[in-house]
């Protein structure tokens, strides 16, 4: 059995060069499977929006969301870290929310740590939540929640100016206290700078292969999804395919009256049938 992963074994993977695996999970199951198959950190991400309950985007997603999806990822007594994300609004009106409501994602929900989008802005809250003792994970780039600020899913951080300013954040949020930042939608070159700049690891989502890991959203890499991927997705399955057409047997199955068989039934005194009972 390996040990359990914390934020102390997260920053001594970057410093042996050890790459860093994340998925999202928002489940029991999900998450023991994810688990049981090696990642080192797992991310109940407000992703679930999409994903899970059907939103355009990530900005419905609420705090009381966040932490049932927790509870249950947190059932499955994960080995690796177990980071929740702060959904809209839930740490960008005040210190003092932010605090509060990390605190409940930690309390409530049995998250290891936090993340939260945003750059330099963001670094009171940031000190204010690492002072409670919650570490936290910084979120660069192309940040979900400013979704209409950027005017859509665009790519950040392409000309010289907000690059550098995406450099300066990253230092910024490692001198806050962040113990890892997801860099989301750069260009490589830009992800591969700012690895280089900060001492923390930096996960990758459509930011090349030069961070110290990296992160997928669990239903795209499994082909579970319903609009068209990002191009940085690579479909490791296609088991939406493999569901609905278990499914459509299963339908065809019961209007044709072969399922259930007495195979799968039980007799009066609740044995189950063999294949030729009944003949």
């Amino acid at each position: 059995m390996r040990d359990k992963v914390t934020k102390n074994t997260i920053l001594d993977m970057k410093a042996r060069g050890e790459k860093i695996v994340s998925l999202t999970s928002y489940d029991y199951l999900c998450a023991k499977i994810v688990d049981e198959s090696g990642v080192d950190m797992i991310l109940v991400g407000d992703s679930l929006g999409m994903v899970v309950l059907g939103f355009e985007n990530t900005l419905p997603v609420t705090m009381e969301e966040i932490i049932h999806h927790c509870k249950a990822v947190a059932r499955a007594r994960p080995k690796a870290l177990v980071i929740a994300d702060m959904p809209f609004m839930s740490y960008q009106a005040s210190v003092e929310d932010a605090v509060r409501n990390a605190g409940r994602l930690v309390k409530e929900g049995g998250a290891e740590s936090v993340k939260l989008e945003g750059g330099q802005r963001y670094v009171p809250v940031i000190e204010a939540i690492v002072h409670a003792s919650i570490p936290v994970v910084g979120h660069l780039g192309l940040t979900p929640q400013s979704l209409h600020q950027f005017g859509g899913y665009r790519v950040q951080g392409k000309d010289s100016r907000s690059a550098d300013l995406l450099v300066e954040d990253a230092a910024a949020l490692e001198r806050a206290g962040c113990f890892a930042i997801v860099l989301e939608g750069i260009p490589w070159q830009l992800a591969k700078r700012i690895t280089e700049s900060v001492s923390i690891p930096t996960i990758g989502i459509g930011a090349g292969p030069h961070c110290s890991g990296q992160i997928l959203v669990v239903h795209d890499m499994l082909g579970i999804h319903d609009r068209p991927l990002p191009r940085f997705v690579k479909k490791y399955a296609d088991l939406g395919l493999a569901m609905q057409n278990a499914v459509s047997a299963y339908v065809r199955e019961v209007k044709e009256g072969r399922f259930p068989g007495m195979e799968h039934s039980y007799d009066a005194e609740g044995r189950k049938k063999d294949r030729t009972a009944g003949k």
